[in-house]
């Protein structure tokens, strides 16, 4: 979920989702399971005829039997509908990209300690790599399927519920991060179908597909683009470009300003025709990616993807989603339509009205700080609560991101990871074989 650092919040519509040149990089498998058999075979044979021979049989290790770590993502039905610690028992979900750390970091890839440090945070990897999982085996699954004539809504329900299924949803213990953002065109981010809205994908659209997966408040949020029509590839290009420098630049005690300044040098060197006409592409300039806390999608941190001179470090142990967004309009969104998109804020008050209290309840027992949309509370039986709604806007308590747009006419993409900076290596999460 994207986070701006001049516009903010109501709605719009949007369509349309295909990826370009994937990425190869597939998430490298881990056996978190100190159980092994060992097995040695040694058939050695000493003199030269057969009553010479001495053959050693094959020993086997008497310790514990080797625990089963599931059929793995291969298994999973299409649609998707095993739940993934089914699919990969003990906790033996994959690991994401790992990066090594550079200059004055790059003792920490074979420091002991470091290693004892990362040892304390296996939960909390085993909790995001369960997220990341089921994130790529959903819009894996979506990619497939999401095509122009398709309505916004169904695709949200069919991502969101998707989630559901393979997270195995369980009150604020696990679900879904934050709406699904389903933003076309002009509209770079904050669009997800109200209740009653149909907006279709056409042929020549170029949507922005935003997934958040949580498991006990670790969330994973990644977002790609797709485009049905080849023109709009070297805009894709260019904002996954940008993405990856961005990925590739982060780590412990790197100021925020120097990762926003290699995202802007990668981004400016595209441009793309368009009727005729060539088109620099540009940052979006006040839209950035973000630190993410327990239960808190924009942790405090910014990401810029232009050049700020923010000093700002990221530091051990942080979690990110490093995300960009290109454009070929003006460089910069604006607030525009109704909004969709809403969260509490993490030190909530009372509301001053009886509605505005009454949905607060509502709220903290099912989202608590997570984002939430109008079409979660439709989901959960509630109704009439749009007073309550405006109330708890107005008084702060609930904030408001309505969609987000550069000019009419533009076209703007959007990619995203998600990635941690473990103390002894980065590992980008949220990496899978499509991009």
């Amino acid at each position: 979920m994207s986070s701006a650092t001049e516009a903010a919040a109501p709605e719009a519509q949007l369509a349309s989702l295909s990826i370009s040149d994937p990425i190869s990089t597939k998430p490298q498998a881990v056996d978190n399971n100190n159980d092994s058999d060992s097995e040695a075979e040694t058939n050695t044979v000493e003199g030269g005829d057969a009553s010479g021979a001495q053959k050693k049989k094959k020993k086997k290790n008497k310790g514990k039997k080797k625990k089963s770590k599931g059929p793995g993502a291969s298994a999973q039905t299409s649609p998707p509908s095993i739940p993934v610690s089914q699919l990969f028992l003990n906790n033996s979900y994959p690991v994401g990209e790992l990066q090594e750390y550079r200059d004055d970091n790059l003792f920490r890839t074979t420091s002991e300690e470091m290693r004892a440090k990362d040892r304390l945070n296996e939960k909390q990897l085993f909790d995001l790599r369960r997220a990341a999982e089921v994130h790529r085996e959903v819009r894996q699954y979506a990619q497939s399927v999401i095509r122009p004539g398709m309505d916004l809504a169904d695709i949200a329900e069919l991502i969101e519920n998707g989630t559901r299924t393979l997270v195995q949803e369980q009150g604020m213990a696990a679900g879904v991060g934050f709406p699904t953002g389903l933003s076309l065109n002009s509209c770079a981010a904050h669009y997800t179908p109200n209740k009653g809205d149909h907006v279709i994908i056409q042929q020549d659209d170029v949507l922005k597909v935003d997934i958040g997966v949580q498991v006990n408040g670790n969330i994973v949020d990644s977002a790609f683009t797709m485009a049905w029509n080849d023109r709009y590839k070297p805009l894709l290009d260019a904002v996954k470009d940008a993405t990856n420098t961005g990925i590739r630049e982060a780590g412990i005690d790197v100021r925020l300003g120097d990762v926003g300044a290699a995202i802007q040098e990668v981004m400016e060197s595209y441009e793309i025709e368009l009727d005729g006409k060539v088109i620099p592409i540009k940052p979006l300039r006040n839209l950035c990616g973000h630190n993410i806390g327990p239960y808190v999608i924009h942790g405090g941190k910014s990401v810029p993807i232009v050049a700020n001179g923010d000093p700002t470090r990221m530091e051990e142990g942080e979690l990110f989603a490093i995300e960009t967004f290109g454009t070929t309009g003006k460089g910069t969104v604006f607030d525009k339509g109704i909004c969709s998109h809403y969260s509490r804020t993490v030190d909530a008050r009372r509301s001053q009205s009886a509605s505005g209290n009454k949905l607060l309840g509502v709220i903290g027992k099912n989202f608590g700080s997570l984002p939430f949309c109008r079409r979660f509370l439709d989901r959960l039986g509630e109704s009439h609560y749009y007073l309550g709604l405006k109330s708890l806007v107005d008084e702060g308590i609930v904030t408001a991101y309505p969609p987000l747009w550069d000019v009419e006419g533009s076209y703007t993409a959007q990619f995203e990871h998600t990635l941690i900076l473990r103390p002894n290596i980065k590992e980008v999460l949220s990496r899978g074989d499509d991009f």
